[in-house]
């Protein structure tokens, strides 16, 4: 008797369990986060941190909106994952508020990039919220010394 498999079958939003026939052939879509599990940032916590992130990115020197996703996901080991619809509303605000200013600059293939730089203001923004999360990181670290969490 032959092995028979079953297998969930995803087509343009909908989900079928269905049997194979012997010499069907498919295609399999597997994603690395199923095969590597990462635990991601609650999206609160994740909001929370998103403008002190930006200003401390900036403060090393100017950035552009996907660069800034990019180096986020990176130094937080893709635990923080941004996404254009959340990043750039941020920066408009943060743009509003007079923390950070922006200019177009036409790169190499002729199309425009928008680039971010802190200002002065950005600059007093961030320490503030460096010393709110100092605060915040200190209590955690008191409450969990010793402790195994």
């Amino acid at each position: 008797m032959p092995n028979l498999w079953f297998f969930n079958i995803f087509s343009k939003g909908s989900c079928q369990n269905r049997q194979l026939t012997l010499g069907e052939t498919f295609s399999l879509d597997i994603h690395s986060i199923a095969m590597y599990p990462v635990a991601m940032l609650e999206k609160e916590l994740v909001a929370a941190s998103t403008e002190p992130l930006i200003l401390s990115l900036l403060s090393k020197g100017e950035s552009y909106g996907y660069e800034l996703i990019q180096e986020v996901k990176r130094l937080s080991g893709d635990q923080i994952k941004w996404t254009d619809g959340m990043l750039y509303p941020v920066l408009h605000r943060m743009e509003d508020n007079g923390w950070i200013k922006s200019r177009w600059v036409e790169v190499e293939n002729g199309r425009k990039r928008k680039y971010y730089a802190i200002k002065k203001d950005g600059h007093e923004a961030l320490q503030q919220k460096r010393e709110q999360w100092t605060v915040v990181s200190s209590v955690l670290n008191g409450l969990w010394k010793g402790q195994h969490v």
